[in-house]
């Protein structure tokens, strides 16, 4: 079963694909799907003397492989897609040498012949990586963007018709669909940041494209607020998945001395949060580290006093708790001997049953109709 799960045959090959992280514990999932069967089938059969392919948002690296005799460029803002590329490449004994890993606020450094592009959920993104494009397509490039059709809608055009030009849409093909769009527009500016003020504070809460709930303070977060730690003792705190940063930069007001690392695997997030403690904090920027990574992957093990995370349930377009897994193994690991995780997430999860399983131990510190905030502490030193 899990052979046939990463045996990937696309187009005219075949390779083994893997989902990151490869710890994960649920491996019902593939590191592919319909829509890059899609792409992938079009452009052999249209466009197969193009190269210079520029990718964007590619999960696991089924298009990076496909294509790596021709991708010179895979632009993501996820940590994990860019690892999982790498993987993934060098698993089916490719070459990785030529390919340049971008973040969205990188521009490409090499003409660009074709751009493939995997939708993203959030528009907000798909039109920050558009008017990227916009700054460096020269006339005539084509643009085809590839997702679920759920996923594809007249946002999803208007948004192609503002940055490259006019959009056409294919039939659905096993629940997927293309857009096709060639660059004929004007460079444009990425949209701004969204900006909101953080009720009953002084703080402006800045948001770059791809922040979780990036248009409000999301109401997890919110509840989670009301139980953050509290001490002037020096604390080494890690903000796990740290979105914008509000729940780091919360508990800079109410543990002044300590030390706060944000990490997050979308760099966006990363640097959202960084800019939110440089233009509210500015004093405390000395005291924060800011890291994009996968969990707490090279974190010293027993480095940290109190760990705050509120966990995603969903990966790309997969709804799944690996992560949360990841997450909690991460803590324990890391944590020195009488630290503190402290979370907040759903009721149904059942995130209880996994602390207790993972750390021996798990307090209820308050509960509303939809959240419970959780804490466990690493009670021994892990055995070597």
């Amino acid at each position: 079963m899990i052979q046939e799960l990463t045996q990937a045959v696309l187009g005219n090959k075949t390779f083994t694909l893997e989902r990151f992280p490869l710890e994960q514990k649920t491996r019902s999932l593939q590191a592919w799907d319909s829509a890059d069967e899609y792409l992938i089938n079009y452009v052999e059969e249209h466009h197969s003397e193009l190269n210079n392919i520029a990718i964007l948002n590619d999960s696991f690296g089924a298009l990076s492989c496909y294509f790596n005799d021709k991708a010179n460029t895979l632009i993501s803002d996820s940590f994990i897609a860019h690892q999982a590329a790498k993987y993934n490449i060098e698993k089916n004994n490719l070459t990785s040498a030529n390919l340049d890993l971008l973040s969205c606020f990188d521009l490409p450094s090499s003409e660009i012949d074709l751009v493939l592009i995997k939708i993203p959920k959030n528009n907000g993104l798909l039109a920050h990586q558009l008017a990227k494009l916009s700054q460096v397509l020269k006339p005539g490039t084509l643009v085809i963007g590839a997702g679920k059709t759920k996923d594809i809608h007249n946002s999803t055009s208007k948004a192609f018709e503002k940055y490259i030009g006019e959009a056409k849409t294919s039939l659905a093909v096993k629940k997927s669909r293309l857009v096709f769009a060639k660059f004929e527009k004007q460079a444009q500016d990425t949209p701004a940041t969204i900006k909101w003020e953080l009720k009953n504070t002084d703080f402006t809460i800045n948001n770059h494209a791809n922040v979780f709930s990036r248009d409000s303070l999301d109401i997890g977060a919110r509840f989670f607020m009301n139980f953050l730690p509290q001490t002037k003792k020096v604390k080494s705190i890690v903000d796990l998945g740290c979105g914008n940063g509000v729940i780091g930069l919360t508990t800079l007001t109410k543990c002044p001395n300590s030390e706060i690392t944000f990490v997050d695997e979308s760099d966006m997030a990363v640097n959202s949060a960084g800019l939110n403690i440089q233009q509210n904090l500015p004093e405390k920027l000395d005291q924060c580290t800011f890291m994009q990574n996968d969990c707490m992957t090279g974190f010293d093990a027993e480095s940290q006093d109190i760990i705050l995370c509120n966990p995603p349930f969903h990966q790309q377009q997969a709804v799944t708790d690996h992560i949360a897994w990841q997450m909690f193994i991460d803590a324990r690991r890391v944590l020195k001997v009488g630290g503190e995780l402290r979370i907040i997430g759903n009721r149904h999860l059942d995130y209880h049953g996994k602390l207790e399983r993972i750390f021996g131990n798990c307090k209820l510190l308050g509960s509303n109709s939809r959240f419970v905030v959780l804490s466990s502490t690493k009670e021994k030193a892990l055995q070597s």
